[in-house]
């Protein structure tokens, strides 16, 4: 056998038979690779079934802080916004304190002050 272990062999020779040739999944990325996502499973089954899984808590708040100076001119008072803002933050500051699966941008809290200056130019 030489310096080549039976096990190498046998890969190799399969190999060369075109044993491993047209595999299901050939030239696509290998899945599941972070096992430390807890739920890859049911993503895994959504994908098959062709459903979008749900955005994550992080991709809700920074979606709402996106939208954040365009959902505040619908407020009248600066005791209003000062309230959304405040809520908006503290569940940004709530989202960042828990463990998460799989990382992704961060989401940070709102300036308060320049928010309102901001909503204040509009109104």
């Amino acid at each position: 056998m030489g310096s080549e272990s039976w096990v190498d062999q046998q890969i190799r020779e399969a190999m060369e038979r075109g044993e491993f040739d047209n595999l299901p999944g050939s030239g696509k990325p290998i899945e599941n690779l972070r096992k430390d996502d807890p739920d890859w499973w049911i993503k895994q089954m959504l994908r098959r079934e062709g459903i979008d899984p749900p955005p994550s808590e992080r991709e809700l708040l920074r979606e709402e802080v996106e939208n954040l100076d365009q959902n505040l001119r619908l407020l009248d008072r600066e005791s209003e916004v000062r309230h959304v803002l405040s809520d908006l933050n503290r569940r940004i500051r709530s989202a960042r304190m828990r463990p998460r699966a799989v990382p992704n941008r961060i989401v940070q809290p709102v300036d308060i002050e320049a928010a309102i200056s901001r909503w204040k130019e509009r109104s």
